[in-house]
């Protein structure tokens, strides 16, 4: 049994839709039209303890109304929900205790009290033994870097500063299940490679199963191990990153440096194409789904005496923005 298990989800809104002008106030209280809002449409997944699994999607696609159901915060319109064996929406108080939450600017910290203080209440309300208490946090200060502003009034820090700390706090009761929906969203690039570099880190050390949306790739491509992509309520494509590169990566890049070029056959074939070959340095696009990197290798060293060389992937984001055109399509 995995330790998340979703199966055949759907969440609906009811919303009520504004007509314009005057003469339609009145009609607006007590006679307004009426939409349903498919946000998330019969979805189903499984998520094992310890997995690094990351959501994508546009804004509307349904991944963080997912993220709400599966914490619990939100009761879906159909379908069920098990996390750690209890269903998370019924038994709330049981549920809350086994994980920890981040949702983008929403914070958790007492902004008149300091970033320790904030600490403080949070080890009452979770009734955290003292010792690991104090373990977790000198570690996750470390960690971190947090201990110039550990005793700084939250309302006095950076964004950066902020977010580390509601991460911190998330973790301080050592919940098995992290949220975390959108953790990195208007950070400096610093700030945003050391929380990702805790995230991992805490995944390897204590297991800690992760989940996060991002509209960040570098996010998901350095902390995910796995990605789920969603497009309005649905989802595209359930699994490892690097089997999403394989299958929908086009074109990669590859550089090599050479001591000179043999009299060996043409090796540009549909597959790779020359970009550049002068001064014993050559480029070539290749399709990484038609050959692994060592066949390629095997080609060029066909013709030429290769030095060095280094690969360029494809970049995550310009993969899934060209799953959504072909969604679009159809």
């Amino acid at each position: 049994m995995s330790l998340i298990e979703v199966e055949h989800v759907a969440k609906d809104y009811d919303v009520m839709i504004q007509r314009p002008g005057a003469k339609n106030v009145l009609r607006n209280i007590f006679c307004p039209d009426r939409k349903v809002i498919h946000a998330v449409k019969d979805i189903s997944f499984a998520i094992d303890s310890g997995e690094l699994v990351g959501f994508i999607g546009e804004n509307g696609a349904g991944k963080s109304t997912t993220l709400k159901i599966v914490s619990g915060i939100l009761f879906p319109t159909s379908g069920s929900i098990t996390v750690s064996g209890i269903c998370p929406y019924l038994e709330r108080e049981k549920n809350a205790h086994n994980i920890g939450t981040v949702f983008g600017q929403r914070s958790r910290l007492n902004w008149d009290l300091s970033m320790i203080d904030s600490f403080e209440l949070n080890k009452e309300i979770y009734r955290i033994d003292t010792g690991l208490f104090r373990k977790n946090v000198e570690m996750f200060i470390d960690m971190l870097h947090m201990k110039e502003f550990c005793h700084t009034p939250v309302r006095q820090l950076s964004l950066g500063q902020r977010m580390k700390a509601e991460v911190a706090l998330a973790l301080l009761h050592e919940p098995s299940i992290l949220y975390l929906d959108e953790p990195t969203i208007g950070l400096d690039v610093l700030a945003k490679q050391q929380i990702r570099e805790f995230l991992k880190e805490r995944n390897r050390r204590a297991g800690v199963t992760t989940i996060l949306t991002s509209h960040d790739m570098k996010d998901l491509d350095s902390v995910c191990r796995r990605i789920i992509i969603l497009s309005k309520g649905s989802i595209l494509f359930d699994g490892a990153i690097e089997r999403f590169k394989q299958e929908y990566a086009k074109e990669a890049i590859a550089e090599f440096t050479y001591t000179k070029r043999n009299t060996g056959q043409d090796m540009q074939t549909d597959s790779i194409k020359i970009i550049e070959d002068q001064e014993h340095r050559l480029v070539v696009r290749y399709l990484p789904a038609e050959m692994t990197t060592a066949q390629l290798v095997g080609i060029i060293g066909g013709s030429y005496e290769i030095n060095d060389f280094a690969i360029k992937a494809p970049d995550i984001e310009d993969m899934v923005r060209g799953i959504y055109e072909q969604e679009e399509l159809r």
